[in-house]
């Protein structure tokens, strides 16, 4: 096999006099020619460029970024700098002539590695059949493959909730399989009730996940669910499971720190499932792959849904997520246009907020390929069979979060203290007010109501008078507690709609909520040895913070 090296393409030229002309700061340029626009960012004699293109649904950024009321929602500068120096960087070169050349160097393409020519399928031999949410059962001959089986309880605490009825039969479909992948971490991907059910029977099972920064894994000896065999890969090499079948787990390249996606090889015919990625693998991806799975639905954020006070309206937040909606849509239309796959199936958007608030079928690859319009291409379920969820078991699930409320944690004020600093997130000018709630988000009586200054991680009585930004964090007791003394990310609070906030002014913190998101230690709090310094009332947290 011989090497395989990089390739530069040239994006931009600009002639010596437009070089001359740069001005300090921040440029457009557009290539007349394919209509592409990039920036460029001088600072004195350093040239940085990437492409205009926002990394997180592929928008441009414009010269003038301001919300309705007309206030800069924060500096473009900063935010155009977060893009230049992070992502789709590109390759500055100066000519003979000190024109100026932009390069985008493209290295190859991993799945090209050890091609293999597409072979004759027979009916029947590729069966792909969807269960629930992002849960999908590949039959490859005589393997069996699972993505992301969410196939019962809850995810993001009590958030979400499955709207499908899975197959009744699920369970033995997932203990046949011969390797289950998960995408990531996110709970309605990586389902510890449903993946507790499983390890019950078959605890020894494959599972395969990449080598993400924040293992995906990283809660498993806490859960207290017993598998044995999990494996993970590195990106962007082909993991032989027979002569016929191989995959490749592919990183985000919005939130490569946990986000993946894969392909699926099976006789030279490619299965791609994108799930939740952004910008799967920066956006370079194979292009006419036999079938193509994606979300469609872009649930997963709790902006605005969550968010009161000030312009968020319910009526704002309704206009704001059509418009939003429109985007995604938008994006994963042209996602697909691009890559022109032979089938298109989008998934992932099946929940439900159901706490006391498309039917599965199997899809035969090589009939669909031979011909789409095939009335046995798709199977539907037997007749009678139950599609819709009427009804959830919230109990089990609920008990435990419920009784992280009594822990005797929060017998003493100090948890705050502990807990915060075990987070580690400080040095940042930032002052949060924290307020454990009732359901409908009111004060829960005998709860926690405390300031927490991040700037030296102080936890004063009143506000500081220094100029601050400050956020009001509404949370349900239950889980607040529950993410609290398990040490889990606050996903399960932010994404599981389990909070109200506000924030003055109306900027979005990244730093802080990357940190809560993602950056928290892998290892929970130490509460026992807590408990057995035995303290009542830490330093620094005032008595007034105990109750509402």
């Amino acid at each position: 096999m011989g090497y395989r090296v990089c390739v530069a393409e040239i994006l931009l030229c600009l002639s010596p006099v437009e070089v001359a002309n740069l001005k300090e700061g921040i440029s457009f340029f557009r290539n007349k020619s394919t209509g592409k626009d990039y920036i460029l960012y001088k600072n004195k004699c350093h040239l940085r460029a990437c492409k205009n293109m926002c990394k997180h649904q592929g928008g441009l950024f414009i010269k003038d970024i301001e919300d309705l009321d007309g206030r800069y929602q924060q500096s473009f500068t900063f935010l155009l700098l977060i893009h230049i120096c992070s992502h789709l960087v590109l390759v500055v070169e100066m000519d003979e002539n000190n024109g100026l050349l932009l390069l985008e160097l493209n290295p190859p393409n991993p799945w090209d590695s050890e091609p293999r020519s597409p072979e004759d399928l027979t009916f029947g031999e590729v069966q792909v059949t969807y269960l629930t949410h992002a849960c999908m059962d590949l039959k490859l001959g005589d393997k069996r493959m699972v993505f992301d089986p969410w196939l019962m309880g809850p995810a993001f605490a009590r958030g979400w909730w499955l709207l499908h009825e899975p197959p009744s039969d699920w369970l033995e479909r997932l203990c046949q399989a011969d390797l289950v992948y998960v995408s990531h971490m996110h709970s309605d991907h990586l389902s510890y009730p449903t993946l507790e059910k499983l390890a019950g029977k078959r605890p020894d099972i494959p599972i395969y996940v990449g080598n993400t920064e924040r293992p995906v894994f990283w809660n498993l000896k806490q859960s207290g669910v017993k598998l044995t065999n999990i494996n993970v890969v590195p990106f962007g090499i082909w993991q032989q499971v027979d002569k016929n079948l191989r995959f490749m787990i592919l990183m985000d390249g919005v939130h490569p720190e946990m986000d993946t996606c894969i392909i699926v090889e099976y006789k030279g015919h490619k299965i791609l499932n994108t799930v939740d990625c952004t910008r799967p693998n920066g956006g370079r991806l194979p292009e006419k792959v036999d079938l193509m799975m994606s979300d469609f639905a872009g649930g997963a954020s709790g902006f605005p849904m969550t968010f009161n006070g000030g312009k968020f309206t319910e009526e704002w937040k309704a206009q704001f997520i059509k418009t939003e909606r429109k985007k995604l849509l938008n994006y994963k239309a042209r996602l697909v246009k691009d890559l022109q796959p032979r089938i298109y199936c989008p998934f992932a958007g099946y929940f439900v907020e159901s706490h006391p608030s498309d039917k599965y079928a199997t899809l035969d690859l090589a009939r669909m390929l031979k011909d789409p319009t095939d009335s046995k291409g798709i199977i539907e379920p037997p007749q009678g069979t139950k599609i819709y969820k009427d009804s959830w078991d919230f109990e089990p699930y609920l008990k435990v979060l419920n009784a992280a409320v009594e822990d005797e944690i929060f017998l003493h004020s100090s948890w705050i203290k502990e807990y915060f600093t075990w987070a580690g997130f400080k040095d940042y000018n930032l002052v949060v007010r924290m307020i454990e709630t009732d359901d409908d988000f009111s004060p829960f009586p005998g709860g926690y109501d405390y300031l927490v200054d991040f700037l030296d991680l102080s936890f004063p009585k009143e506000r500081p008078r220094r100029e601050h930004p400050y956020e009001e964090i509404r949370s349900r007791v239950d889980v607040i507690r529950h993410v609290v003394k398990n040490g889990l990310l606050w996903d399960d609070l932010y994404i599981g709609f389990q909070t109200r906030l506000q924030r003055d002014p109306d900027i979005y913190h990244h730093l802080f909520w990357n940190h809560f998101q993602i950056k928290l230690p892998l290892t929970p709090p130490n509460w026992r040895s807590f408990l057995m310094r035995g303290e009542q009332n830490g330093p620094g947290i005032p008595q007034e913070c105990k109750a509402i």
